[in-house]
C-alpha cells in the first residue's frame, strides 16, 4: 500500500458520520453546534434555506430534500403537530435512521408515543427514540452541570448502535431502553415532576401537620384554657423545634423498616424467588430519598436548637431564676445524675447528627461511584442502624424519666418525643432479632439461593 493510499485511508476511518438535523429551534441549534464540536460535519434541513439564520457557523443549510441526499441520520427535532411535512419526503427516507427527539405538553397525551406514530406515518424509514432527556441548555453547557443520559429504544438494533455511537462522541451516556415499544415511557419521562420524591414529601408532610397540631394542643391550647397562660410565642421556636427531630427520626427509621420487613417476608416464604409486594416495593426504592428528607429535618433541628440561648423567653426564666434563688438566699447545688444526663445527650445529638451528615454524603452519586459495593453497604446499613441508636437515645434521653410521671400527660396525651420514638424503637428491636446468629444465618442461606422446600413436597420426593 502507498503512503498516499494509507493516508486516505487514516482520514476516512476517523471521519465522523454527516448527520441531517430537520428543525432550527433551539434544542435544533444547540444539537448541531455540539455535534460539529464534536466533529461531525452537520446539514440543516429547512423549507427556506436563504432566511435561515442564527445556525451554528460551520453547518450548512440545505432544503429538506436535498439534506436527506447527503445523510443517514436525520435528527427530527419538530413537535408531533408539524409531521406532515415528512410524507412528502417518504421515498428519500427509505432505510434513514430518523431519531424522535420530540417531548409533548403532558404525559400519555396521545394514544400511542410520538416515535411511533412517527413510524406508522413513514414506515420506510427506520424510527429510533432518542435525546429527549436531554435538554439545550445541557448540550450548550457540555453537561457538565445536567446528567448526560440519553435513553435510546428502537426496533432495529443497527441503527440504535449509530445513535448510540452519536450520543457518544458528544460526551454522552447513552441507555438502551429496548424497542420502540419503550418510547412512550420515555417520552413521559422528562414530564414527571420528583416522581421518586412523591411518596417521601407526602410522608414528611403528613407527619409535619400531625405533629403540629399535636404540639398546638398539648404546648398551646393546654396551658392557655387550664392556667389561662398565653405562650403563643412558642408557635414561632419551640414548636416547630418538637417537629423537626420527630419528623427526623421517624422518617430516618422508615429508611430502615422496608429492609427488616423483607427480611422477615423472605424468611416466612423461605425463598428469595418471590416478588415482594408492590407496596414494599416502591417503599424500598424510595429509602434514598426518605433518608435525605430526614436528614433535611436533622438540619433544621440543629439550627433551631443553636438559637435557643439566645430567645428573650429562655434569658428571661435564666435571670427570673438567679433573681428567685437571690431572694431566698439559696444556691441550687450541682446534679451529678442531671449533668451526666445532659452531657450524654448532647454528645449521642452531635454523633448522630455526624453519622446523619456522612450517610447522606455517600448517598450522593459522586461519592457512592467511588466506593465498592460492600464500602456502600457498611455506610448505608451499618452505620445507619448504628445512627438511628443514637438518635434514639439521643430522644429517650431527652424525656428521661418523663413517661413516669402523670404531669406531662396534658389531657392524658403523651409528649410529642414519646410517639417519635415509638416506630425507631420497634425498627431497632426488629433489626436486633434480625441479627441474631440463628435468624441471620437462614436470612443468609435465603439470599444466597437455599429455599425451603414445603413438607407436601418433600413427602413428594
Amino acid at each position: 500500500m502507498e503512503m498516499s493510499e494509507k493516508a486516505t485511508f487514516g482520514e476516512n476511518d476517523h471521519k465522523r458520520e454527516t448527520i441531517c438535523i430537520f428543525g432550527t429551534g433551539d434544542f435544533g441549534r444547540s444539537l448541531g453546534m455540539r455535534l460539529l464540536q464534536s466533529g461531525h460535519p452537520v446539514i440543516f434541513g429547512s423549507r427556506n434555506p436563504q432566511n435561515s439564520t442564527l445556525l451554528p457557523s460551520g453547518a450548512q443549510v440545505l432544503t429538506h430534500a436535498d439534506a436527506l441526499k447527503e445523510c443517514k441520520i436525520i435528527f427530527l427535532a419538530v413537535h408531533r403537530e408539524n409531521y406532515d411535512f415528512l410524507l412528502a419526503l417518504s421515498n428519500l427516507l427509505d432505510g434513514k435512521v430518523l431519531v424522535d427527539v420530540s417531548n409533548n405538553l403532558r404525559m400519555n397525551q396521545y394514544p400511542e408515543s410520538n416515535a411511533q406514530y412517527l413510524s406508522q406515518l413513514l414506515p420506510k424509514a427506520i424510527v429510533v427514540k432518542g435525546f429527549n432527556t436531554v435538554s439545550a441548555w445541557a448540550l450548550q453547557s457540555g453537561s457538565l452541570d445536567a446528567s448526560s443520559q440519553v435513553f435510546v429504544c428502537g426496533d432495529d438494533d443497527k441503527s440504535k448502535q449509530q445513535v448510540m455511537d452519536v450520543a457518544r462522541s458528544l460526551g454522552l451516556t447513552p441507555l438502551d431502553r429496548g424497542s420502540l415499544q419503550a418510547a412512550k415511557e420515555i417520552e413521559n419521562y422528562p414530564l414527571q415532576l420528583f416522581p421518586m420524591w412523591r411518596l417521601p414529601l407526602a410522608i414528611a408532610f403528613g407527619l409535619t401537620v400531625f405533629f403540629f397540631v399535636y404540639c398546638v394542643v398539648i404546648d398551646v391550647i393546654h396551658p392557655y384554657v387550664t392556667k389561662n397562660s398565653d405562650v403563643s410565642y412558642k408557635l414561632a421556636i419551640s414548636v416547630p423545634n418538637r417537629i423537626f427531630p420527630n419528623v427526623s427520626l421517624i422518617l430516618l427509621s422508615l429508611v430502615y423498616l422496608p429492609g427488616v420487613i423483607a427480611a422477615f417476608i423472605q424468611l416466612h416464604r423461605g425463598t428469595k424467588y418471590k416478588r415482594f409486594p408492590d407496596w414494599l416495593d416502591r417503599w424500598m426504592l424510595c429509602r434514598k430519598q426518605l433518608g435525605l428528607v430526614a436528614l433535611a429535618y436533622a438540619f433544621l433541628h440543629v439550627l433551631y436548637t443553636f438559637i435557643i440561648p439566645t430567645r428573650i423567653s429562655v434569658r428571661w426564666r435564666w435571670i427570673h431564676s438567679m433573681i428567685e434563688e437571690s431572694k431566698l438566699n439559696k444556691t441550687m447545688e450541682l446534679s451529678k445524675v442531671l449533668s451526666w444526663r445532659v452531657d450524654a445527650y448532647f454528645a449521642l445529638g452531635m454523633l448522630g447528627f455526624g453519622l446523619y451528615i456522612l450517610l447522606g454524603i455517600t448517598s450522593f452519586p459522586s461519592v457512592s461511584n467511588a466506593v465498592n459495593w460492600r464500602e456502600f453497604r457498611f455506610v448505608q446499613s451499618k452505620l445507619g442502624h448504628v445512627t438511628l441508636l443514637l438518635c434514639t437515645a439521643h430522644a429517650a434521653l431527652f424525656g428521661w424519666n418523663r413517661f413516669l410521671q402523670s404531669k406531662w400527660y396534658r389531657w392524658g396525651l403523651p409528649q410529642a418525643y414519646m410517639l417519635g420514638i415509638v416506630i425507631p424503637c420497634i425498627v431497632l428491636v426488629l433489626k436486633l432479632i434480625q441479627i441474631t446468629p440463628c435468624v441471620d444465618r437462614k436470612i443468609i442461606r435465603i439470599r444466597q439461593g437455599w429455599e425451603r422446600i414445603p413438607k407436601a413436597k418433600q413427602a413428594l420426593v
